[in-house]
């Protein structure tokens, strides 16, 4: 038995003796053939295909290299095509290419062109050696090298062709699954006249060129992504085994290749396809340099910042792809667009639109940034589609000239309230044509505002969460001067006649006259979502005045007694069963923001300027996408309704509604009340 020598040998090749191969299959050669490449080559000696044939490289009697050639690729492109064979002449003649499966000089070696010399070697006996051990000549060698390892150059030296890349595919059992790693392909010709023997002329054919260095980089990452550890409530909620973290990786790629439209350079595409993964991911924080560290080097923190901020990408059609992509998996013709505004507590001036101004995550005014956001529901799921940052008036001032400048505010912008702001958001919605909706839904923010309710497109009805003190007549009074007395010039107001004055609706709540009536809502985890609900027509109050037109009020009383209000301009004689849909389809917007800012980092940021707050928060839109799309694909789509504070904080479900024949119906069970 020879030993292995792990002496190190060094210097030229023509320092030492001659190299001597010997074959290694089925002699006592082939276990050190094997203790070799198992200690010292990434892909282990096993996995061998077909026919084969290992060697052995000596130097005075101690191993150099250890080479292997077995069964050629069945299918590979860029070889098929380079050879010009058709699928038949291919399986019949595919025996006579072999590849080079194994190449490895051990660790301890360090000889100047020692491997050229081992391969040239090699290749002078090996097809002699083939017609004896299994009976017919080769025509052609074939090798791939992983450029993300190797630079190829043993093969470059040795008058090897590069004839391309595979597709990126790895044979599992009788199949192949897609690993995303694209090996570089070499080839070998040892009779020049294979293609007279097949029958067969070259296909047209373009020497390809090493993939530029940014290529090589985004395909890099891509091999990152499948070994990143997704962010544990993202892992949980969707139940993922480990071969479907490793699927939803190359899913994650493919998602984000949909947007590539939108990018100008590969750097640029690899850059996005970081951030997606990083709000998706376990960083800690979510803002640039977390992810940047987590997935690039050091020095492309910088990058990463340019890339949200001022790189030249079309975020417009970015958000256009996005918007068409989502609704062709959740948009129905009676669904609803939903508003909201959502703000992000911000220390310091200097990021853009911040100020003091009422906080609704703190519950109080205080320094924030606010936005205006807008999504939509319906029985297919739900999702963001556009948003907008609110610039409070004062940062139009000449006082904050210059700050708007550092941070990017387009010159054109100007002033506009939250509601004019949500206005412009729903017309270009609309205008669009992709959502079509019969409910607009917001929440108390816009639903206070009488004006704004009236200002929505007609073709909408709306339903809009109020607060618990606002004021509602009942029935509308008549309304005449008041009474005159006493000396001056007669008052010029209104007075109710009647005598009757507007109710607080959290009062009027109470009253015994309110009828509530057991409905399901919806599918939990648990079971049935049951809740009481009870609405009455009403009109909303100005000054203690009634409004012209009556609304709906919708009351909805959950299990823990809290009590939801809203009112809509819905028909009279709009079904009970309706304005409970309505009611249901309100809220997925607020487990978007859930989600969003528990798992996605949506108020993690720290970008400063206009551009990078509107491309972080479309960013986090795609998240959202993908993680419905991945739930789609799955069939891991249970929805629960947040409001009722039984939600299973699945990201991205789609909203399961039942038969609308059945759901939203009154209950008949008594104990299904309790």
């Amino acid at each position: 038995m020879i030993k292995l020598d792990t002496h190190c040998t060094s210097d030229s090749l023509s320092s030492h003796k001659p190299v001597c191969i010997e074959i290694a299959s089925s002699s006592p050669l082939e276990e050190i053939w094997n203790e070799l490449v198992q200690t010292h080559h990434y892909l282990g000696y096993r996995k061998l295909l077909g026919r084969r044939l290992k060697y052995i490289a000596f130097i005075d009697e101690k191993p150099v290299a250890a080479l292997s050639w077995s069964a050629a690729a069945r299918k590979l492109h860029v070889r098929d095509r380079y050879i010009g064979w058709d699928e038949i002449q291919r399986r019949q003649n595919l025996h006579h290419v072999i590849s080079n499966s194994r190449f490895l000089i051990p660790p301890w070696v360090k000889i100047s062109n020692l491997a050229s010399h081992v391969l040239s070697l090699n290749i002078k006996r090996l097809n002699q050696d083939w017609i004896e051990r299994f009976g017919f000549p080769l025509w052609m060698l074939e090798t791939f090298v992983d450029p993300q390892c190797f630079q190829g150059t043993l093969y470059k030296a040795s008058n090897w062709t590069l004839i391309g890349q595979t597709a990126g595919f790895g044979k599992q059992g009788a199949g192949y699954i897609r690993h995303g790693r694209k090996k570089e392909v070499y080839v070998y010709v040892l009779d020049t006249d294979f293609r007279k023997h097949i029958g067969c002329e070259p296909k047209p054919y373009r020497f390809p060129s090493r993939p530029p260095p940014n290529q090589e980089k985004l395909e890099a990452l891509k091999m990152i992504l499948r070994d990143i550890d997704w962010h544990p409530e993202i892992e949980a909620s969707l139940d993922l085994e480990n071969d479907e973290i490793l699927s939803i990786a190359e899913e994650l790629v493919s998602f984000h290749e949909q947007f590539h439209d939108s990018f100008k350079r590969i750097e640029q595409t690899r850059l996005g396809l970081g951030y997606l993964q990083g709000l998706l991911s376990n960083c800690d924080r979510k803002s640039v340099e977390p992810i940047a560290l987590n997935l690039f080097e050091k020095k492309e923190v910088r990058a990463l910042q340019r890339f949200m901020q001022n790189y030249r990408w079309d975020q417009e059609c970015m958000e256009k792809t996005h918007q068409e992509l989502l609704a062709k998996k959740i948009a129905v013709d009676d669904g609803m667009i939903t508003l909201d505004p959502s703000e992000f507590p911000k220390k310091g001036k200097e990021s853009v639109g911040v100020a003091r101004q009422y906080c609704g995550r703190l519950g109080k005014v205080d320094n924030c940034q606010s936005g205006v956001f807008v999504g939509y529901s319906g029985k297919k799921g739900y999702g963001l589609l556009a948003c907008q940052l609110y610039m409070p008036e004062k940062w139009f001032s000449e006082e904050y000239k210059e700050r708007r400048g550092k941070t990017l505010v387009p010159e054109e912008l100007v002033f506009q309230t939250k509601h004019q702001i949500a206005l412009g958001l729903i017309d270009s919605i609309a205008q669009g044509g992709l959502f079509p909706a019969k409910w607009l839904g917001c929440d108390a923010a816009f639903g206070a505002d009488i004006d704004f309710l009236k200002s929505i497109p007609e073709e909408f009805f709306y339903f809009a969460s109020i607060h618990s003190d606002e004021r509602v007549f009942v029935q509308k009074p008549e309304i005449g001067l008041p009474s005159y007395k006493g000396r001056g010039r007669r008052p010029n107001k209104v007075r109710v006649l009647d005598g009757q004055k507007p109710l607080i609706v959290k009062e009027l709540a109470k009253s015994s006259n309110i009828k509530w009536e057991p409905v399901i809502l919806g599918e939990g985890a648990k079971g049935p979502i049951v809740a009481k609900a009870a609405r009455l027509r009403v009109y909303r109050s100005r000054e203690d005045l009634p409004d012209d037109e009556p609304v709906w009020l919708f009351l909805r009383k959950n299990a823990d007694g809290q009590i939801k209000y809203a009112v809509s301009n819905a028909p009279e004689d709009t079904p009970f069963s309706q304005l409970c849909e309505a009611a249901i389809m309100r809220w997925p917007i607020e487990q978007c923001f859930q989600e969003a800012k528990s798992n996605l980092g949506m108020g993690q940021y720290e970008h400063r300027s206009w551009p990078a707050w509107h491309r972080h928060m479309l960013y986090v839109f795609l998240g959202l996408h993908f993680l419905l799309q991945v739930r789609l694909k799955l069939k891991k789509n249970d929805y629960n309704d947040g409001s009722t504070g039984e939600a299973t904080n699945r990201i991205g479900a789609a909203i399961k509604f039942s038969d609308p024949t059945r759901s939203y119906r009154h209950c008949e069970v008594s104990h299904q009340t309790k």
